[in-house]
């Protein structure tokens, strides 16, 4: 047994660092601080060998952090009050990391997780921790626990299991056991016979354990507030016959409750072996039913199966009521348990309003769907961007001729030369070496009233005044009082006699296979008015677009109040928006290619008119 007078290994103020990034475990052991009202996280850091930084989780009901470290020695720098290293690092690198954390000053307790470990490692393991009078639990072990005070990573389950066996707060009965997998069952069985857990401690299944069933027996005796000693043993190994003698020659005082697990083995001719790598009986000396008769021999007191183990121990704390050796507390208020969301929600148990609506995509099946219509088939039965633009905008599959207005739209309004503002802004970002989605910004910030924004406009204005029913003279005579151009009428070079081929080729295409075109037949009337002024106030390749887009959703099933909606909601800005990045995306592409430098405007291009100041 290590030399340390110090009989009891945690507190309610122990703090760990947690090797691995175990995120459940970590989470489980601040779960139960809160559960037992710790006032500090037992959590002081965990280090994980892939990433620095902060993690997340929950303490009750808020979110704090925990700082991440890549190597235990800047946690152990940064964390000195923490003197419990939870290592959860696999087999192969367990002894090192172990190691390191024995040679540390402030660590004093490590607990191995890890099953597997070499016999050599581990016996080289409990020598280094023997001679700095230092513990290990393990390896192979799911660790220990104080209860209402501090767990090892996922030791006593869940927190409503904690909570089931009243682990939140301290009992008078200390456990110990070489099987991790059996600590729910002794915590349930203990907290049903009894005012519950004071410790319990899993060694560990491995044929080396870095501390022994005595090491923590003796401590147990030594503990005051200990009242009742409990040990599980199994078969394999001798060393319950360490704690026998130590009964035989009165250094445990206290009453020992023992079983050992695997009795049935004296049935089976040859040697045998239970799950760990320890529980192999080679002698008679190991098998579980001679320890069990040990034990109760050396004043023990032993079940007769494990059925009645619990039995035994409620007989024990009866008496020692009884004779006001233990004297029992009240209960305390159980705490309230908080529940993960995610975990909740999968169980049907909770509900909450949401703060996003989405009716156009879902991701969280196997395959993204659009509108309900999996990727996959969007792309084997050819929708085009046009569909997809049809499913996600209008949340309708578009016919044919439809998708096809749509894909000839953001041909036309792909591009329209380096001259125009988007374009010139687009390239003069990409010149001062802003990166491509910068440039593509800069060039979008322009697209408004002036530039791209008159597609909308137009639709806005023709929809109305043919919904209205009102005669296209009554649009131009209104526009011209108001002292306001007409969007989408007017060209700067284009005219009666030198035709826009893009709008001819749009007009061509609707007249040929849209359903009707009602709005479209509205502008060109007001063209005729507006040419009859001058030849060049035709219809424009905005107006064009606008009114046929309007038209498209008529066509589709639209009706008038759903197409000024639509309208309204800048969905043709949008598309001019989508045409036009393409354009500015080549441009860019374009003078980075050219290794165009930084552009300065000219000085003749400028007019220089400065007042000399007063």
């Amino acid at each position: 047994m290590p030399e340390n007078n110090d009989y009891s290994l945690f507190d309610k103020s122990t703090q760990a660092l947690v090797y691995g990034f175990q995120a459940n475990a970590a989470q489980r052991m601040l779960d139960f601080d809160y559960a037992c009202r710790r006032e500090t996280p037992s959590v002081a850091a965990i280090i994980n060998p892939t990433r620095s930084g902060l993690h997340k989780c929950f303490w009750g009901t808020e979110e704090i952090f925990i700082s991440m470290y890549r190597t235990p020695a800047e946690a152990i720098a940064d964390h000195p009050q923490a003197d419990v290293f939870i290592n959860f690092a696999s087999f192969r690198s367990a002894y090192a990391t172990s190691l390191e954390a024995l040679e540390a000053e402030t660590i004093r307790t490590v607990a191995i997780i890890a099953e597997g470990i070499p016999e050599r490692d581990a016996r080289r393991l409990a020598a280094v921790a023997k001679k700095k009078h230092k513990w290990i639990i393990g390896p192979a072990t799911v660790g220990g626990i104080a209860a209402g005070a501090f767990k090892i990573g996922n030791t006593g389950g869940t927190l409503e299991n904690i909570i089931e066996s009243k682990l939140h707060r301290t009992g008078s009965v200390a456990y110990v056991s070489k099987s991790g997998g059996m600590s729910n069952e002794i915590n349930n069985i203990i907290s049903r016979s009894s005012d519950g857990v004071y410790e319990g401690i899993a060694i560990g299944g491995d044929l080396y354990p870095g501390s022994t069933y005595i090491d923590h027996v003796m401590r147990f005796e030594h503990n005051p507030d200990i009242k009742i000693i409990v040990i599980l043993g199994e078969i394999g190994g001798t060393d319950e016959y360490t704690v026998v003698d130590a009964l035989r020659e009165g250094r445990i005082t206290k009453p020992v409750v023992a079983w050992n697990i695997g009795s049935c083995s004296k049935i089976f001719p040859a040697e045998i072996q239970f799950g760990h790598a320890g529980a192999r009986a080679g002698s008679a000396r190991e098998r579980a039913e001679l320890k069990n008769k040990a034990f109760k021999d050396a004043g023990a007191i032993v079940p007769t199966s494990f059925d009645d183990f619990g039995d035994k121990i409620k007989d024990v704390y009866d008496s020692l009521v009884k004779s006001g050796i233990i004297v029992p507390r009240p209960e305390p208020q159980t705490p309230t348990v908080p529940q993960n969301y995610d975990m909740a929600l999968r169980a049907g148990t909770i509900r909450r309003s949401t703060n996003f609506v989405c009716t156009i995509s879902d991701e969280r099946g196997e395959e993204l769907k659009y509108c309900g219509v999996p990727i996959s088939s969007i792309v084997e039965q050819d929708y085009g961007i046009g569909g997809v633009i049809g499913l996600l905008w209008f949340k309708r599959k578009l016919p044919g001729w439809a998708t096809r207005f749509l894909e000839m739209v953001l041909e036309i309004t792909a591009d329209h030369g380096p001259a125009v503002s988007g374009a010139h802004n687009a390239i003069v970002a990409a010149r001062a070496a802003k990166d491509l989605v910068s440039a593509l910004t800069s060039g979008l910030l322009t697209i408004g009233p002036r530039f791209g924004g008159a597609i909308n406009d137009a639709a806005l204005l023709f929809t109305k005044y043919c919904d209205e029913g009102r005669p296209p003279e009554s649009l131009v005579n209104d526009m011209k009082t108001a002292g306001r151009n007409i969007p989408g009428i007017g060209h700067r070079i284009k005219s009666v006699t030198n035709p826009d081929k893009r709008v001819e080729i749009l007009n061509g295409y609707a007249k040929a296979n849209f359903p009707l075109t009602p709005y479209l037949d509205y502008a060109l009337a007001v063209e005729k008015i507006t040419t009859s002024k001058r030849d060049n106030l035709i219809l424009n390749v905005d107006g064009c677009v606008g009114t046929l887009c309007c038209d498209l959703f008529r066509g589709i099933g639209f009706n008038k109040d759903e197409v000024r909606e639509f309208v309204e909601l800048e969905a043709l800005n949008a598309l001019f928006v989508i045409g036009r990045s393409i354009g500015f995306v080549g441009h860019i592409l374009d003078q980075r290619r050219l290794k165009q430098g930084l552009y300065r405007h000219p000085y003749d291009d400028i007019l220089y008119k400065i007042q000399d100041a007063l």
